[in-house]
């Protein structure tokens, strides 16, 4: 393999692992506030024990994620020098309004979320939470910012080969700004609810019967159950606006070689690039034009009209299925789950299991999409601005591999280790229950 496809494999290892931790601390940081607060106005322990043992997740989350976050930007200069040289002018002040406005944020305030119960007054730790979980949106909110404009690049003129920002308005809020946002924000959501649930229903299936663990089923039963069917809305309109701004990335998602009016829908097939062709197709006639025309014969624009300029397919095409395909089973589970416990009900030993089993689909699910936009702005970095050879640096390709494999063996260690600890939380915090120590009323934290 040559440095250019070393270096792209490279990052896309480094993006992978940093992406999960991103994923579940967006969102779980709103799930604490949600705990707080239930606390706060009822007095009812449960709610305090689900925020004292998802804390320790989230300090662990954060703590992955900030360290892989670094690692990840090193790469801009090591092997992407073109990358800034081309567009830093306007990269590097959304990467730090990222650092100003959020980073510090919750590094602050997370402190006290951990240590402060019983030490600062109940208002103040709820303060801490609302800043904590602000902080993480902020963060993502700047990030996918500068993402987007890789996608929909806006606001900016090139002067001597190098991008200089004309309209910072245009380049926050470029074109799929606000799609890729809403379902980012949402498929973390999902992430931290089918989290939940699945821990939950492993402390419940360990003997753990408390009160805390069926608050926490059903918090996730049900945030899952809302949230599904607002992300197949959003992602839906984000289809619309991939197919206005990047033609290409969908028929590569769609398997679609010649342009079709009346396109239908790919469900299998197997994209043969060299031929231009799909072979084994399972097709239902004009569902792809449909669905993404909204139209029963709207024209779809095949790869051949991209020659040279079309990410390699196959890889985008398997990654949307199976994204669209764990949402479908995140729907069905989050409904079944939501109606068996309804009323205050137990779970069944069988949905217990399934629940357990779905724990990390989320991962699954966010890793596909990721795959998708990422690979399917290929071969630009900045679409139509810079290309991903232009933007590469000369290391040489047995360095990058050397790199490329100590990164990947420590990556492994530590997302077995990640998965372990929190399993290990789940076990210890069933023991202790048993054992429970007496947890500070809402008013005794308030006037503390």
């Amino acid at each position: 393999m040559d440095a250019l496809l070393l270096a792209r494999i490279q990052f896309a290892a480094n993006i992978t692992f940093h992406i999960l931790f991103p994923t579940i601390s967006i969102a779980l940081a709103w799930v604490l506030l949600y705990f707080k607060l239930r606390f706060s106005r009822s007095g009812d322990a449960k709610w305090m024990d689900a925020y004292r043992f998802w804390v320790k997740v989230f300090a662990l989350t954060f703590a992955l994620g900030v360290v892989s976050g670094i690692t990840m930007s090193f790469q801009f200069g090591t092997n992407w020098p073109g990358f800034m040289e081309r567009v830093g002018n306007i990269a590097g002040p959304l990467l730090a309004y990222e650092v100003l406005t959020a980073f510090f944020l919750e590094a602050t305030f997370l402190a006290i979320m951990l240590f402060g119960i019983g030490r600062v007054s109940d208002r103040m730790h709820t303060l801490a939470t609302v800043l904590v979980a602000v902080g993480t949106s902020l963060s993502a909110f700047w990030i996918l910012v500068l993402n987007s404009w890789m996608h929909t690049p806006a606001g900016f003129e090139l002067r001597e080969g190098v991008a200089h920002a004309t309209d910072w308005w245009a380049i926050v809020f470029n074109p799929s700004m606000p799609y890729r946002l809403a379902h980012m924000l949402l498929a973390s959501g999902l992430t931290v609810a089918f989290l939940i649930a699945g821990i939950a229903a492993y402390r419940w299936l360990c003997g753990d019967r408390t009160p805390a663990v069926a608050a926490e089923l059903r918090t996730g039963a049900w945030l899952g159950a809302i949230l599904i069917p607002v992300q197949i809305v959003v992602g839906d309109l984000h289809g619309l606006n991939t197919l206005e701004h990047q033609p290409a990335k969908v028929a590569a998602m769609e398997g679609i070689w010649q342009t079709e009016r009346g396109a239908a829908l790919r469900l299998f097939a197997v994209p043969d690039g060299e031929a231009r062709t799909n072979h084994f197709e399972v097709k239902v006639p004009n569902l792809a034009s449909l669905i993404l025309t909204h139209e029963w014969d709207g024209e779809v624009r095949g790869l051949d009209e991209f020659k040279g300029e079309h990410p390699p397919v196959a890889p985008v095409f398997f990654a949307f299925r199976l994204m669209v395909g764990v949402g479908l089973l995140m729907l069905a589970v989050s409904w079944w789950a939501a109606w068996a416990l309804r009323g205050g009900r137990e779970p069944t030993p069988g949905l217990a299991r399934t629940l357990l089993a779905m724990t990390f689909s989320g991962w699954v699910a966010v890793l596909a999409g990721w795959y998708v936009t990422e690979i399917g702005r290929q071969p630009w970095l900045v679409h139509g601005v810079l290309s991903t050879a232009e933007a590469a640096s000369a290391v040489p390709g047995p360095i990058i591999a050397f790199t490329l494999a100590m990164y990947l063996a420590l990556y492994l260690a530590l997302i077995v280790a990640y998965v372990s600890v929190v399993f290990y939380l789940a076990r210890k915090a069933g023991q202790r229950e048993a054992s429970p120590a007496p947890v500070p009323s809402a008013p005794q934290l308030r006037h503390a």
